[in-house]
């Protein structure tokens, strides 16, 4: 099923700040000293060690605050109609080299998940998600799949053909950036359930992930990109020289919305309202990746509130995750070395959101 979109959004528009926060959903608060402390009591036991769970203990309580639960005890959580999103778009900053993969690899990517053949397919019928795919700014037409009976829903919320080169103009406008956010709130007001798992699909995305980590936390870009940890060492200095010259050209991008429009991406944008929604609707969010790292990153800084509601699934290969997962005060369920960030992270550590779902409702 396709649904259409108005034809992408002008040029840009003078940027703005991020004391806008009315736009922004409520998120509620999920601090309950009360309730930690009885779901500890109720995960260890009289006879086991204290914290004997360890982060399993910590994941339960996170999950109980989501779900504001009150009385006695914690029966169990509810875990209803889970499902998995993946937004899709291009970056003009590939231009550059940033990425060893051609950008048309976007584009088969996303056809193979809309056909059901891609890895998060496949854990996503294991674990009971539902998928859909979000065109957010691929920068070409995207076909339905010829077989439309194994096709997951496409939803074309495209803002742009790709956002613009950063090392020559912002990679958006203002208002491209506000438009993505409120079309990634859009997509998750509509969809049912309360878990919702985040992921990323587009050449180059790393890259403006890197930028927005170094700019919107302080990292050295040498690191955030990891240059330091790749391999081929021609192309690592020749990819750090292209984002310094993204960095430099919109060194006066300084808040979360400037940073987001100057180098930032469709995908990020909508990552960023997806979160906001999902957490104004008191639903578990699953990060995957590096992309939704970045997106997260972006959205704390518009409503703080909303890092109660995440959780970290997994740290990627790329050595920015590390250190971003430190910014954002969070330790990954897993670390599997995934190259990978179409929501496959998260679905892999979906079991253990179901165990301590499992241990908090046994009697």
């Amino acid at each position: 099923m396709t649904q259409q979109h108005p034809e992408p959004l002008a040029d840009p528009v003078s940027p703005s700040d991020d004391s806008a926060s009315n736009i922004w959903p409520e998120v509620p608060p999920t601090a309950q000293v009360q309730l930690d402390l009885m779901v500890r009591h109720q995960l260890t036991g009289p006879n086991e060690p204290e914290h004997a769970l360890g982060r399993l203990e910590t994941l339960a309580m996170q999950l109980a605050r989501i779900q504001q639960h009150s009385g006695s005890r914690v029966d169990g959580l509810r875990f209803e109609s889970p499902q998995l999103v993946v937004f899709a778009a291009d970056h003009g900053l590939a231009d550059e080299g940033v990425s060893k993969a051609s950008q048309d690899l976007t584009v088969k990517r996303a056809l193979q998940m809309l056909a059901g053949k891609s890895p998060a397919n496949t854990l996503a019928s294991l674990h009971g998600f539902d998928v859909t795919l979000v065109d957010a700014g691929i920068a070409t037409h995207l076909p339905a799949p010829a077989d439309s009976a194994a096709a997951v829903p496409l939803l074309l919320r495209k803002i742009g053909y790709g956002t613009r080169n950063a090392t020559l103009a912002p990679a958006m406008s203002a208002a491209q950036a506000q438009s993505a956010i409120q079309a990634g709130m859009d997509v998750v007001r509509h969809l049912p359930g309360n878990v919702l798992a985040l992921g990323s699909l587009g050449v180059a995305g790393n890259a403006s992930a890197a930028l927005l980590l170094s700019r919107l936390c302080g990292v050295p870009l040498a690191d955030a990109c990891g240059k330091d940890q790749e391999p081929d060492e021609v192309f690592g200095q020749a990819r750090l020289e292209r984002l310094f010259v993204a960095a430099s050209r919109h060194r006066r991008a300084t808040s979360a919305l400037d940073a987001l429009a100057a180098m930032g991406g469709f995908e990020i944008a909508m990552l960023c309202g997806a979160m906001l929604q999902a957490a104004s609707e008191r639903r578990v969010v699953l990060l995957d990746g590096f992309v939704a790292g970045a997106a997260a990153l972006v959205a704390r800084s518009l409503v703080p509130a909303v890092t109660d509601y995440l959780v970290c699934t997994h740290r990627s290969a790329h050595p920015g995750h590390r250190l971003l997962l430190i910014h954002l005060q969070s330790a990954p369920l897993l670390d599997l070395e995934l190259r990978t960030a179409q929501g496959v992270g998260a679905l892999l550590a979906w079991p253990l959101l179901q165990a301590a779902g499992s241990l908090l409702g046994r009697r």
